[in-house]
Formats: C-alpha cells, sequence, structure tokens
C-alpha cells in the first residue's frame, strides 16, 4: 500500500457524501463495479457513505449542449469525493469533453496534484521482461493546473500557408512550490527504503519555466534533510522506467510532462485496465476525483467484456483519502488477490471472467 493521504476535515466524519459520474461508453460498466466492491467493504469495515449518481458526458451533452450544468461545481464542492468512471462519446468531437469536462473540473476544484501509482500487481504481465511485481512500485506525483493545459495562445492568419499557431506553458511559482512540496510530504510519508524525490523536466532545453521548476524543487528540499533528492531530463526518465524501473520511489513533474510519463507507466504495470489516478486538491475543504485511466472503450460497451480493476483501484484511493485507510487496504489486497489467482490476463475480453464476474471475485476476496 501506498502512503497514506491525510483525511480532510468536512465536518461530517459519520458519512461520506461522493459523486459519481458514470461517464461514457463502458464507463457505466466498471463504475457498477466499483460500487459493488465499495458497498462491501462498507460493511465489513462499518461506515456510511451517500451517492449521488450525475449523468455527465456525451450523451447529456448531445441532448443539452451543457458539459458542467448550471450549479454543478458548487453541488461537487458539498461532496467528500467524486468517482469518475469515464468520458468520451463517438458523437462528440474530440476535446469538448476533455476541456469542458475533465480539464474544467481540475482548474475549477483546483485539484492541483494528480497521483499516479505506478505498482505491478501479482499475477499481472509486464512488457519488461524479467520483472516482477517487487520491481516496479513508485508514484508519479504531477502538477495538475498549469503548463500547455492552461489553453493560453491563438492564430494568427488561420487557415491560410501563413498560418502562425501559438501555445503558451504557463508555470508560476506558487504552482510548483504546492505541488513539489506535497510531492516532499508524499515522500516522507510513503517512507519506503529509497525515500528519493526525483524531479523530472527539461531545464536543458526549457529554460524559464523549467528553471523555474528547478529552482523551486533545490528551495524546497532544504526543508526536507531526510529525503534524497534527484534529477532526471524527461527522455532520460522514459529510458530509466523502462531498464531500471526499481531505481524509482516518488517522481515529481510537471503536467504535460507528468499526463506522457503516467502513460508510460499504465503499460508498465500492465495496461490501462489496472491503473487508477486522483486528481487531489488536499487542502482543507477540497474536494478530489478519482477515475481509472483506461478510456470510455465504446466498442467493449455492453459486452461484459472491459476489466473494472482499475475503476477498482480508484475506490480504494478514495477511501485511502477520504479517511478510511483501512478499508482501502482491505480493497488494495482483494485486487492483488484476485489478479494474482482468479485472473488469465488483465485485456479487455481475455480476463477468463466477465466484467461483473471479477467484480464479484474482489467482493469474496474482501472477506478472505
Amino acid at each position: 500500500m501506498t502512503a497514506s493521504i491525510p483525511h480532510r476535515q468536512r465536518g461530517r466524519s459519520d458519512s461520506l457524501a461522493i459523486a459519481v459520474i458514470p461517464g461514457d461508453g463502458t464507463g457505466p460498466e466498471v463504475t457498477a463495479e466499483a460500487l459493488k466492491v465499495l458497498a462491501a467493504v462498507a460493511r465489513l469495515e462499518g461506515f456510511r457513505y451517500d451517492i449521488e449518481m450525475l449523468d455527465w458526458g456525451g450523451e447529456r451533452f448531445l441532448r443539452t449542449g451543457e458539459t458542467i450544468p448550471e450549479g454543478g461545481l458548487d453541488l461537487l464542492r458539498r461532496k467528500d469525493a467524486i468517482l469518475l468512471g469515464a468520458i468520451g462519446h463517438p458523437g462528440v468531437a474530440p476535446g469538448i469533453l476533455e476541456k469542458g469536462l475533465l480539464l474544467d473540473l481540475r482548474f475549477k476544484l483546483d485539484q492541483y496534484i494528480n497521483l499516479r501509482p505506478v505498482k505491478l500487481l501479482p499475477g499481472v504481465e509486464t512488457p519488461l521482461a524479467g520483472r516482477g511485481p517487487g520491481d516496479i512500485d513508485f508514484v508519479v506525483v504531477r502538477e495538475n493546473t498549469e503548463d500547455l493545459y492552461c489553453g493560453v495562445g491563438g492564430y494568427l492568419k488561420k487557415g491560410t500557408p501563413d498560418e502562425v499557431a501559438v501555445q503558451q506553458a504557463v508555470y508560476t511559482r506558487k504552482g510548483c512550490e504546492r505541488c513539489i512540496r506535497w510531492a516532499f510530504d508524499y515522500t516522507r510519508r510513503r517512507n519506503s527504503p529509497k525515500k528519493t524525490l526525483t524531479l523530472v523536466a527539461k531545464t536543458n532545453v526549457l529554460t524559464f519555466g523549467h528553471d523555474l521548476w528547478w529552482r523551486t524543487f533545490q528551495d524546497v528540499a532544504r526543508e526536507y534533510p531526510d529525503v534524497r533528492t534527484d534529477y532526471n531530463h524527461v527522455d532520460a526518465c522514459c529510458m530509466w522506467m523502462v531498464k531500471n524501473p526499481d531505481a524509482y520511489d516518488v517522481i515529481v513533474t510537471t503536467n504535460m510532462f507528468g499526463d506522457i510519463i503516467t502513460d508510460l507507466g499504465g503499460i508498465l504495470q500492465g495496461g490501462m485496465g489496472v491503473a487508477a489516478g486522483a486528481n487531489l486538491n488536499p487542502d482543507p475543504g477540497g474536494v478530489s476525483m478519482f477515475e481509472p485511466m483506461g478510456g470510455s472503450a465504446p466498442k467493449y460497451t455492453g459486452t461484459d467484456q472491459i476489466n473494472p480493476i482499475a475503476a477498482i483501484n480508484a475506490v480504494a484511493m478514495l477511501l485511502e483519502h477520504t479517511g478510511q485507510p483501512a478499508a482501502g487496504a482491505r480493497v488494495e489486497r482483494a485486487v492483488a488477490r484476485v489478479t494474482g489467482t482468479k485472473m488469465v490476463s488483465q485485456a479487455a475480453g481475455r480476463m477468463g471472467h466477465g466484467t461483473r464476474a471479477v467484480g464479484d471475485l474482489v467482493v469474496a476476496a474482501l472477506a478472505e
């Protein structure tokens, strides 16, 4: 299990208030299995929760033209957490839902930490020859609200032979420092034998924004003498993640580079069927969102073939973050038993079980 994330104080400890956005394609199917596991672990661990289902996604957009309805953000701010299934609809042009829903939630709820555990589970195949679960177990902390994702830029002479497109990356000292400081705190709590935080950037080429990251990293590091530090250029990091994944403990990086290397990490840990992540606002009163990393996979919709393990892992992260670490750890152990002893593969349609059956297997393993 990764390091525990401190519980936010929201004034209600008797019951968790969770907003659920099942989303598009196979999102509702994997979400159903995640909620099945949540119900079972709540009974076993003795906590209560309330669910509010939200129909935000492609179908609603096609009906109403809305991505987030009026008052939607205020509704979410009253919750303890958000569970997202998947976003992506073949009838909606690429970028509309991603920007209008996913990025809007991250930015407007100030979910400035993207947390991605990269952990190879028992029984799960990695494309790295000779590597096993003991070799792949690190975490990427990605800054989540700045960089190229801010949407700063524009066109000149669009649609002509002289067209110019400008896309600007934005970095602030505040944005860098709060992410880096959180990563140092997390590395300290994770307390692995390595206890090392590695900054991944490109300071030799991106000499303004990434110099700000480098200087901020050095400044904050002085306050954490017990945490070892390292630095990789992002291209070197991609090589070392493949060659020596066991060298990493915690990585902290920019939004764009984090987006890229976490997909590489997903493949190293066996594919997007098992990879889960969190978009965290760890400040008092903040609300965070938890999700499987795979997309909506519309071709598998309704076939009972999609892998729900990533969505179940997202529930484990949600529980850990919202003050139920024992329940989160119990879900993690159950998932590891199922992947290690019950599943043939993590690929859709080749698991040896259907989507619903995998959820049932995790529920059964919770009681073992």
